[in-house]
């Protein structure tokens, strides 16, 4: 039998305070045998040599399994089915724009989704309720709902966060820092930032050991390029790479639509790609999140799953009866230079230093825990093998946050986050879409009771309800 008891009741998700007792931890042993394996430390599959896991942690894969505890749960993997380590995002946006004019986070039914689409561990990449976010963590591990690994991000550090002082000093950084280093936050996201801002946020972020990283520009308007930031000691660097190809005197956007192959070429981006390379700083290209504010790419674009029957009946009816969004020329172009970008910047020997994060704040049309299938697929159509876009979202993100001895790989020793799929994901990325079972620290999960028990939870059910998701002024500054 491939499906047992434990199985079901681990799926459910616990919706109310329950004893410590009774929170969704691995209470037996749980063997996985046949099909194929694919651990992120190669670059092909193999057949599955059996793994153990135990107490949340790959306890063993391959070698003796004779130490299995009594009443051990089994999963027999059919010739057709792949296990994989659990997908990683790194710029989850929680975040929803539902009438246009203010986000909030989304914490009823997004941790169902991730986890339901197989994704173990999430980093929000700047939180507009900071507070809420850190009681979704903690109802999280505490295991009074399901959800991924939450890896707080805090409130943005820069003009991105409603009320943020322009000339904040560095010893309020330094303070700010330390209060949600205290309260858990695993690394910091910088946007609208000034230079001086950039280095104390860093240096104090080191401090405590934690990463950053940086929605940056080109040095335009006071801005900080990447490239200076790099230079400072960040550690990841979001969608635009920077250096000499992006001049001051223009945003990164304007430099960055009219790229071309020749630009990529150029000896310019060739020692920004060496930069990277030289000072170990990761790429978060967020390939996808274009696209949807442009053409929509029809190979990308497309509903593998029916998204909007997550929305109330009545957030629905809104999206449905909205004109379609008219296309940003802009971002369309940058859609399919980016394309290019990633493709140059992992023949130029990046391929251990890109991410995978999705960046789309959703306004109900398309849903963040759905979109890592699409930026999947969009690394793979830019000219990346699929076994490396998987790496892209598994172990290289764990190692960009820290925690590369720990996740991202299946490994004995590591914890144990694991997505089973039917087909091959190395042939077909699009495999990955369709979960079987999605595994996280030893708990099995039946991704369609995930999606199932949140399904018509999103947005207001009717008119009153509607001031919480106007959005307005979160994360307020301390």
């Amino acid at each position: 039998m491939r499906r047992f008891a434990a199985l079901a009741l681990a799926a459910t998700p616990l919706l109310v305070p329950v004893a410590r007792a009774n929170a969704q931890v691995q209470t037996h042993d749980v063997v996985i045998l046949g099909g194929w394996l694919f651990t992120s430390t190669d670059t092909v599959r193999v057949h599955n040599p059996g793994i153990l896991i135990r107490a949340g942690k790959f306890q063993r894969v391959g070698g003796d399994l004779s130490e299995v505890r009594a009443g051990a749960d089994t999963i027999r993997l059919t010739a057709d089915e792949t296990i994989t380590p659990g997908l990683f995002d790194l710029h989850a946006h929680y975040a929803m724009q539902l009438f246009g004019n203010g986000r909030v986070d989304e914490t009823r039914a997004y941790p169902s989704l991730f986890l339901a689409n197989g994704v173990t561990s999430t980093w929000p990449a700047g939180e507009m309720n900071a507070d809420s976010m850190r009681a979704l963590r903690i109802r999280i591990d505490r295991g009074l709902e399901p959800g991924p690994r939450l890896l707080n991000s805090g409130p943005y550090f820069g003009a991105a966060r409603p009320g943020w002082p322009r000339d904040i000093t560095v010893d309020s950084i330094y303070a700010e820092v330390d209060h949600w280093a205290e309260l858990g936050v695993r690394g910091f996201k910088a946007k609208g930032i000034r230079p001086y801002q950039l280095e104390a946020l860093i240096d104090r972020a080191h401090v405590h050991g934690l990463t950053v990283t940086g929605h940056l520009d080109s040095g335009f308007r006071g801005t900080v390029n990447p490239r200076d930031a790099i230079l400072m000691g960040i550690d990841r660097i979001e969608h635009f790479m920077g250096g000499d190809a992006y001049p001051a005197d223009k945003s990164a956007y304007a430099s960055l639509e009219n790229f071309t192959d020749a630009t990529f070429r150029s000896s310019a981006y060739q020692r920004t790609f060496q930069l990277y390379i030289q000072h170990h700083v990761y790429y978060d290209a967020t390939l996808s999140a274009y696209g949807y504010y442009g053409k929509r790419d029809p190979q990308v674009f497309t509903y593998f799953a029916d998204e909007k029957r997550y929305l109330t009946p009545y957030m629905r009816q809104l999206v449905d009866s909205r004109p379609p969004r008219a296309p940003l020329e802009q971002f369309e172009k940058i859609y399919w230079v980016k394309r290019k970008e990633i493709k140059a910047f992992y023949d130029a020997g990046g391929a251990n230093l890109i991410t995978l994060g999705t960046d789309h704040p959703s306004w109900g049309e398309w849903l963040t825990p759905f979109s890592v299938h699409r930026e999947l697929l969009s690394f793979v159509l830019s000219g990346i093998p699929p076994y490396a876009a998987l790496r892209f979202a598994t172990i290289n993100a764990a190692h960009a946050m820290g925690l590369g001895d720990r996740l991202g790989s299946i490994e004995t020793g590591k914890w144990a986050d694991a997505v089973i799929v039917r087909g091959n994901p190395l042939a077909d990325i699009t495999a990955m879409r369709f979960p079987q079972f999605v595994i996280k620290a030893g708990v099995v999960y039946d991704p369609r009771k995930l999606e199932n028990a949140v399904a018509g939870t999103i947005g207001p059910a009717a008119p009153a309800d509607t001031v919480f998701w106007l959005g307005g002024t979160h994360g307020v500054f301390r």
